[in-house]
């Protein structure tokens, strides 16, 4: 059973039994296992799908297994995994014949009756899915998927079926995860229905039971605009706003309803909702156990409802999250360029471009949503952070100013912009520039501990206002007593002040936390030296120059490798 994991969209779902019954073992290459002479047979290409499969090379698997089942047609194992695998790739329809033959043998399959109940909703065949969906497994996870896909598909047979349709989703009983899905639900088939004091109280409930979950909240906006209570709706999308700022879905039914407009319901037919379900358990099961059943979720909601692209979206973010990120960029490129989440899109796209090295392509997505709207902030912070992290500070300094010159209310979640744009200007050699954005930083937020412990570790550093940085950094120290950067800048001040007993003890702690660190592993071999104890100082300096530091620091470490430190204790460093 997948782990359960609180409020992804909703609330906590429980995986579907049975899927990982083939899922990938770890394992090398398809070639490191099948000879390239082997020939076609159960076994080798059930190794070769296999090994395809832990490599997530999904589309090689979907072939191997295929292989397979021409060896062994009956096989119950190798039909579901490969059903699993085509369903996660979108091979909808694909996955939809092989759904037919997996009940033939698993008439209870929660995965195959939930992709031939998609197809039949889909077609418009809702007594047909209805039926289907009656026969599939009673686990936590098949048994609520079943029962609200069945409450849609009773929905979509007319208006005459909407008291059946509700009453089939308020008697799901299981675990209270179930409580939420069965309010939302609810309250968006009732809204369909024209039911608007219904949808009221039962979107009022989800509200109560998860007010931070997207479709909860955009749903609740919604019903309250559609029943008259615009500024009920208006306040709770500027208090989603103000944790989880300028979310496209958000910012543009705000400002509808600010303008005045009246919002269409969330969903306009049964095969919406039936999405619906979908994507909120998709987005909400855990992929401790692979990525494949939230994929096939996900891939049916869009099959489901081709113009949200929500759906995707998940699916793309799982991916990234996965460390798939050319499978990521594939999805999100899915996104078209009409649609409002095409930034999110691109500004993700860019972070995974990034973690596969390829700079320029990063910048360049996320390039094109700060051009667009400057007063994008995630967006100028992505690109900012891109080029911050490649060490090219001009560039970063330049992208963060540009969301800067937008500000005209600082918040307080500002300080990030101006603290990365300061560390920028001091990385480039810009110290009164980078001075004045860190003060602008703690002016916004006074007890920020990033920014006390970098300028002051930056004013010790420089051997200035000393004094001053090491209360600073004491407050840094207070308020974050376990971070090894922090706890370095608190010896480091306590070096340069000559107080040599309080360094070694701070520095100690700090290379404790942090020993992988080769600047704090120098800065203890500098306190060792002073103090005396000149032998551990040597063996640290060692640890530090095998720890990789930057040429111009390793040539410093070396120096001291071979000659020690200079007399005078205010020169060091």
């Amino acid at each position: 059973m997948a782990a359960l994991h609180a409020s992804r969209i909703f609330a906590t779902v429980l995986g579907l039994s049975a899927l990982t019954a083939l899922a990938p073992a770890s394992a090398a290459t398809v070639t490191d296992l099948v000879p390239d002479n082997l020939p076609k047979s159960l076994a080798g290409s059930y190794l070769a799908a296999r090994s395809a499969d832990s490599a997530h090379d999904v589309h090689s698997a979907i072939g191997y297994f295929e292989s397979a089942l021409e060896a062994d047609p009956d096989n119950s194992n190798l039909i579901e995994r490969l059903l699993l695998l085509q369903a996660s790739d979108g091979a909808i329809d694909a996955a939809g014949g092989l759904a037919e033959r997996l009940v033939a043998v698993d008439v209870r399959s929660p995965l195959a009756r939930m992709i031939l109940a998609a197809r039949e909703l889909k077609s418009g065949a809702f007594a047909d899915a209805e039926t289907g969906l009656a026969q599939t497994a009673k686990q936590p996870l098949p048994a609520l998927t079943a029962g609200l896909l069945s409450a849609w598909a009773d929905q979509g047979q007319g208006p005459d079926h909407t008291d059946a349709a509700i009453k089939k989703i308020e008697s799901l009983n299981g675990p209270s995860w179930y409580g939420i899905f069965k309010d939302y639900h609810h309250a968006i088939l009732a809204d369909l229905a024209g039911r608007p004091d219904e949808a009221v109280t039962a979107i009022s409930a989800a509200f109560k039971a998860d007010n931070s979950a997207l479709r909860v909240v955009e749903a609740y906006a919604r019903i309250l605009a559609r029943a008259g209570k615009r500024d009920d709706a208006i306040k709770a999308l500027q208090t989603y706003d103000a944790s989880q700022p300028n979310h496209p879905v958000i910012k543009d039914l705000l400002a509808d309803l600010r303008g005045g407009k009246t919002p269409p319901p969330t969903v306009n037919s049964a095969q919406a909702g039936a999405a619906e379900v979908l994507y909120g358990l998709g987005s909400a099961i855990g992929t401790d156990e692979g990525v494949e059943l939230p994929a096939a979720y996900l891939q049916l909601a869009h099959y489901l409802d081709p113009d949200s692209y929500l759906p995707l979206l998940a699916l793309a973010d799982m991916l990234q999250v996965a460390q798939r990120c050319e499978d990521a960029i594939a999805i999100y490129a899915r996104i078209p360029d009409a649609s409002p989440l095409r930034p999110v899109a691109d500004i993700q796209s860019g972070l995974c471009l990034d973690e596969l090295d390829r700079v320029d392509e990063a910048a360049t997505h996320v390039k094109r949503v700060v051009d667009a709207d400057p007063a994008n902030l995630e967006a100028v912070m992505a690109l900012g952070n891109i080029y911050r992290a490649h060490n090219r500070f001009t560039e970063a300094a330049d992208a963060y100013t540009r969301g800067i010159a937008t500000i005209t209310d600082k918040s307080k979640a500002d300080w990030r912009i101006f603290y990365f744009r300061g560390v920028s200007y001091e990385r480039s050699k810009h110290w009164p520039e980078a001075e004045a954005d860190f003060k602008q930083a703690l002016e916004i937020n006074p007890n920020q501990p990033q920014v006390l412990n970098y300028l002051g570790y930056s004013w010790v550093d420089m051997g200035m206002n000393l004094d001053q940085a090491l209360n600073m950094i004491k407050t840094a120290v207070d308020l974050r007593p376990n971070d090894g950067y922090i706890v370095d800048s608190l010896g480091w001040a306590y070096f340069k002040l000559g107080r040599y007993g309080e360094a070694v003890t701070q520095l100690e702690r700090a290379v404790e936390l942090k020993p992988e660190d080769s600047v704090i592993n120098d800065h203890l071999g500098d306190a060792f030296w002073r103090i005396g104890r000149k032998l551990e100082a040597t063996f640290q300096w060692q640890h530090a120059k095998d720890l990789g530091p930057d040429p111009e620091e390793r040539d410093k470490i070396v120096k001291k490798l071979e000659s020690g430190m200079p007399a005078d204790a205010h020169s060091a460093g």
